[in-house]
């Protein structure tokens, strides 16, 4: 296969068009399976084209293609492969018919760009409109696994239970129970599908000041289909927004379009505060996981607030790199996400000492009250430049431990006051060995059952993550985080 280098600091839609036609002419249309698990990135929210808008000056609303988003399937997903990613998610907007143009015209777009593009694995999904008396801003990425009948699958769901989806929409769906009917239909399908609820802090009006999407809500959702809702994205979208077509910052724009209270190191707050949100539904024992987007309507070199799916920020699995294994490490929480290219590679393990007894991200050590446990960390920091052009180092890694209380009385509770950094490693803490830094901690004896989580960032004197102000530029504020490891005592 031919190999295309190109410009990673910009490249806006007039620099690929030729790169994507003739690579696409390179490439064999059979994938072959690559065997053995790795850290594989991707993105779980990616727009094209078909995220349409409508004109409504016609009845019924007719699509306007390219209305919200600006680009092919296949062209998304050849930015994604050139900026690292393995796999990706489709997920356009519902609309008034938005179901039918899917299934009619969307869907075989994303078949052909699987053909051409199979070194990329294309996860056929949708930007779920969530029911509710609130609609705007209540969204979440709906994916479903690789079937050959998934277009129809969704299609089921979709025409009946989105949003936004009739014309108009049916009373029924500004009610916030039908959204646990939708939850409940999706966990009925054949091939269960993942949900991950999309910038739930974007409309907070401050800090812990929810709108929109309540932390009581994702405890509903979650609850209703435990199987089907696993988390939430924690590094946002739309981190170009402080970025000119140029390259400089604008003053005046908001990193990630939080419009009233702010990320916080790009993260949603729900993710970021430390003892917050997150910190609650771990508390519980709650399998939800965090991840990281581009959530990539249109480049800023184009004009527009976004990032190429990859160029920014990036969710690794652990899996195989076929559609099955990558689904199965995004539903089982072997997942970590960074921005910036902080590191490519991430291992996290619990392990009883003098004993093959281990757990890793999105696991369940069980344990004896006498057990001496440990953690083990390895991380890899790519000495290469991002999609910015630089080459961060990783300054600081904390690790954070909670402890894990049971079910909350409080459904809207959003606080988890045991949840502390029980250590902070800088980098003279850590051995370097065959291109990964690692470090021990002991943990010694347990007497709760609790979990561990990891984070790191560029900036060595940031103790906590602080809110973004407006135009900072976002690849000087880098940050990943692991998801748990959860230890249970006996």
């Amino acid at each position: 296969m031919k190999t295309f280098v190109v410009n990673k600091k910009q490249i806006g839609l007039a620099a690929v068009v030729t790169l994507l036609m003739a690579s696409c002419q390179q490439i064999q249309l059979e994938q072959k399976p690559e065997q053995g698990k790795s850290w594989l990135a991707g993105d779980h929210h990616v727009h094209t084209h078909y995220s349409v808008k409508w004109d409504n000056s016609v009845f019924p609303p007719t699509p306007i293609i390219g209305g919200d988003a600006k680009y092919s399937t296949a062209l998304n997903a050849q930015m994604a492969a050139h900026y690292g990613l393995s796999w990706m998610v489709v997920t356009d907007h519902g609309g008034p018919n938005r179901a039918k143009l899917a299934l009619e015209q969307a869907y075989p777009e994303l078949v052909a760009s699987r053909k051409a593009l199979p070194q990329i694995l294309q996860f056929y999904g949708m930007e779920f409109d969530v029911p509710g008396n609130s609609p705007g801003g209540r969204h979440a990425s709906f994916i479903m696994p690789h079937s050959p009948t998934e277009a129809e699958q969704l299609y089921q769901i979709e025409s009946r239970y989105n949003g936004r989806q009739g014309v108009p929409p049916g009373p029924e769906k500004a009610e916030d129970a039908f959204m646990l009917q939708a939850l409940k239909a999706m966990n009925e399908l054949p091939d269960k599908p993942l949900l991950l609820v999309n910038h739930p802090a974007r409309l907070a009006t401050g800090f812990r000041q929810y709108n929109k999407v309540t932390p009581e809500q994702l405890r509903d959702w979650q609850d209703t289909a435990p199987d089907v809702v696993i988390g939430m994205t924690g590094a946002e979208g739309h981190q170009a927004a402080t970025l000119n077509p140029d390259g400089s910052t604008d003053a005046n724009a908001i990193r990630g379009e939080y419009p009233h209270y702010p990320t916080m190191g790009g993260y949603d707050q729900m993710t970021a505060r430390l003892g917050g949100v997150w910190d609650s539904l771990l508390s519980e024992g709650r399998h939800w996981w965090v991840t990281g987007v581009s959530d990539s309507h249109g480049h800023y070199t184009d004009g527009w607030a976004d990032f190429w799916p990859g160029q920014y920020a990036k969710t690794y699995v652990y899996a195989d790199k076929n559609y099955d294994s990558i689904f199965a490490a995004l539903k089982a929480g072997q997942v970590f996400v960074t921005t910036g290219d902080l590191i490519d590679a991430l291992f996290v393990e619990v392990a009883v000492k003098n004993s093959t007894k281990t757990a890793t991200a999105g696991q369940t050590l069980t344990v004896k009250p006498d057990d001496e446990l440990v953690l083990r960390v390895r991380f890899r920091d790519p000495n290469s430049n991002n999609g910015g052009g630089f080459n961060p180092q990783v300054q600081r890694v904390d690790v954070i431990q909670g402890l894990i209380t049971g079910p909350v009385q409080n459904r809207n509770n959003d606080e988890a006051p045991d949840t502390k950094v029980t250590k902070r490693f800088y980098a003279t803490d850590w051995a370097n060995k065959d291109g990964y830094s690692q470090f021990e901690l002991p943990l010694g004896k347990v007497s709760k059952s609790q979990y561990l989580r990891l984070r790191g960032t560029n900036n060595k004197n940031e103790l906590e993550p602080e809110a973004d102000a407006k135009g900072e530029n976002p690849w000087f504020d880098l940050w990943f985080y692991s998801n748990p490891v959860f230890i249970k005592l006996q």
